[in-house]
């Protein structure tokens, strides 16, 4: 049963989460930061950042609906680790692999299984209070994309990949299917994202939504369907982006059930997208460091299919 809750900071005080965490110390600071993230939190009648900061007369209204308890175990499962040193971890992530733990995912997350076979990020847990559910994860990929994702070991390396992605110096691309080819062959979408009004679980282009750009370019065009290949780069890092912004150019992701087409014309329990490319400076050396991932083999099975 949801239950809502409603207070007024009375004076200048600190941040949203610790706020709402002192009214509610049944919850953990990790489900308190989540519903924050998912809209649930309002701060006078609109959205705000966990580390939201009051002026005093505020209106909090929070919306608590019935949720599980959380805990951090280690639970060990198969990772694709492509590289790891004392301070980084690069890893292959499959499609159906939740990044971190949230409302409905309280176990079998990358963050889980990190733990089980990096013990020591438990450290990093104790000392990162503000993001104890996510150690070390620095960037993240939905459920359903599969491909590379950096991790850190340690505070150093954290704060130093953390500054790299706000310096927008780290390097993603990615591979996408469409469903229908765009109208140009390469293009950038500038378009701002933000959280659909009607939708919570959807992310939209709204014209005060955080700045978000998308670079495109169509190399495959030879399937039966219409569809199109596409390489992507991020050079932000909103929720949902590609997706988003493919969605807004009408050639939505192949597969994707949230922004595309609500019925599937082709047999794949996933979206067609797949981080292929990572590049970053490694955090203590500074050495350029550069990976990439192949194609799943489902993703490559309905290339075959479609030709």
């Amino acid at each position: 049963m949801t239950e809502l809750i409603h207070f007024t900071i009375t004076d200048k005080t600190e941040r949203l989460d610790r706020q709402v965490h002192a009214r509610l110390p049944h919850l953990s600071r990790v489900q308190v930061q989540q519903l924050i993230k998912a809209g649930r939190v309002l701060v006078n009648g609109e959205t705000a950042k966990p580390g939201h900061k009051f002026k005093g007369g505020e209106l909090v209204r929070v919306e608590v609906p019935a949720m599980e308890p959380s805990t951090l175990q280690p639970e060990a499962m198969p990772l694709d680790v492509l590289y790891d040193d004392e301070h980084i971890i690069v890893l292959n992530k499959p499609a159906g692999l939740v990044v971190h733990p949230g409302t409905g995912n309280f176990s079998g997350t990358l963050v889980h299984g990190l733990l089980a076979k990096y013990p020591d990020l438990a450290e990093l847990a104790e000392e990162d209070d503000e993001n104890d559910d996510r150690v070390g994860i620095v960037h993240r990929l939905d459920k359903d994309t599969s491909g590379l994702m950096v991790i850190a070991r340690t505070m150093e390396a954290l704060r130093a990949l953390n500054q790299q992605f706000m310096d927008r110096t780290v390097d993603k691309q990615y591979i996408a299917m469409t469903e229908r080819v765009p109208r140009t062959l390469t293009g950038l979408i500038d378009a701002p994202i933000a959280r659909d009004p009607r939708n919570r679980k959807r992310m939209a282009v709204q014209a005060n939504g955080r700045p978000a750009q998308t670079q495109y370019e169509v190399y495959d065009v030879d399937f039966t369907g219409g569809q199109a290949l596409l390489r992507l780069k991020l050079f932000t890092g909103r929720t949902h982006q590609i997706r988003v912004h493919l969605a807004f150019i009408g050639a939505p992701v192949v597969g994707d059930a949230l922004y595309g087409f609500r019925k599937r014309r082709i047999a794949l329990d996933r979206h067609f997208l797949h981080a292929a490319e990572l590049a970053f400076d490694h955090p203590t050396s500074g050495q350029r460091m550069a990976f990439q991932a192949p194609l799943p083999s489902e993703l490559e099975q309905v290339i075959a299919e479609l030709r």
